[in-house]
């Protein structure tokens, strides 16, 4: 018997039997001795399942009779779990043998961490970071989200830069660590965000109660990211916009939310206009749908901030200027370059 604390590490899958296939030998060779893995499938009409049972016997599986998105798929998976951490893996992440003992030990030393990642490099090449997550997750004045190694589109080689261990703002959810506690402290993800940003969202509320959230340098993950939704797809752009909007209503105190989010209306009528220029109509539509969607919802968006603790945000993390005007005025295409802006 050990004494380390129950991890379960829970792929959450939607017809990813190609990243099963790839991918879940990595996770089954990892080396931390109080291991469950488990696959929550997002009622997939692929053959996942059917593989998973004839090759993984080993692996527990739970069904869900639709799909729920990432966030509400991952709280009726979690909900039957009782490990004492929850590590939420993207099925397109491929995990090295010891990937899970350093984050344990950092989040184990100390009790008022509430999540942490790994680093993410790409799996297509793993001498960059990769988009979502890189070496951490930050936030900037307007609700921009961005990372050590990654601003917008412009993505870092691994040289060593950022291997420290320090706080973040937010966690990546393609390998996101939680303390069992802390999730259900939190009642988990919003489900409304089906998917993208959620996982700031629970980063940010857990902030606001005091909780310290952790990038651990010791651990590395490749990720191929874009596994369901690619870049381009209006979707995308649709949850992203209408997401972020929700995230600056939900967490800010309700003055700020005012401000911040009139200013993001305007921005994002500048990223709808680019849309245009670009050829790309049907994302600048999703823009826009984006806006209806935050307007028609307002009040009950309203009543979920009011539920929401902010009187001892944690701000760790988060950048007091403008990403925007940072990168695309100033040019600061790296953290490190923006870092002597803070």
């Amino acid at each position: 018997m050990t004494d380390l604390p129950r991890v379960a590490v829970v792929i959450l899958n939607w017809n990813g039997l190609n990243f099963l296939s790839r991918f879940l030998p990595s996770v089954c060779a990892s080396t931390y001795p109080n291991l469950d893995i488990i696959v929550g499938d997002n009622a997939s009409t692929d053959d996942s399942v059917d593989y998973l049972l004839q090759n993984y016997p080993q692996i527990k599986i739970i069904i869900n009779d639709q799909n729920y998105g990432f966030a509400g798929g991952y709280n009726k998976v979690l909900s039957t779990l009782d490990q004492e951490y929850f590590v939420l893996l993207n099925s397109d992440v491929e995990v090295e043998p010891g990937w899970i003992e350093p984050v344990i030990r950092l989040m184990e030393n100390d009790i008022t961490i509430a999540a942490a990642q790994p680093k993410i490099l790409s799996q297509a090449n793993k001498q960059l970071f990769e988009y979502a997550g890189a070496a951490g997750g930050f936030l900037d004045i307007f609700g921009y989200p961005f990372c050590r190694g990654r601003i917008f589109d412009s993505v870092e080689m691994d040289k060593g830069q950022y291997d420290n261990s320090s706080e973040i703002f937010w966690a990546s959810g393609a390998a996101f660590f939680i303390k069992r506690s802390k999730w259900l402290e939190m009642d988990g993800l919003d489900e409304d965000f089906f998917a993208h940003m959620e996982e700031i969202d629970l980063c940010w509320r857990l902030k606001n109660n005091g909780y310290k959230i952790m990038y651990c340098a010791e651990s590395t993950v490749y990720h191929v990211g874009g596994g369901t939704l690619n870049a381009e797809s209006p979707f995308k752009t649709y949850l992203n916009f209408r997401n972020n909007l929700v995230l600056l209503q939900k967490n800010l105190p309700s003055g700020r939310a005012v401000l911040i989010i009139f200013i993001r209306f305007w921005l994002d009528l500048l990223s709808l206009v680019k849309y245009l220029m670009d050829g790309k109509p049907e994302n600048a539509i999703a823009i826009s749908k984006a806006h209806v969607y935050f307007i028609r919802n307002l009040f009950s968006n309203i009543l979920k901030a009011r539920k929401i603790s902010k009187k001892s945000l944690n701000q760790a993390g988060l950048y007091p200027g403008s990403i925007v005007w940072q990168y695309f005025v100033r040019k600061k295409k790296t953290f490190i370059s923006l870092k002597k802006t803070f």
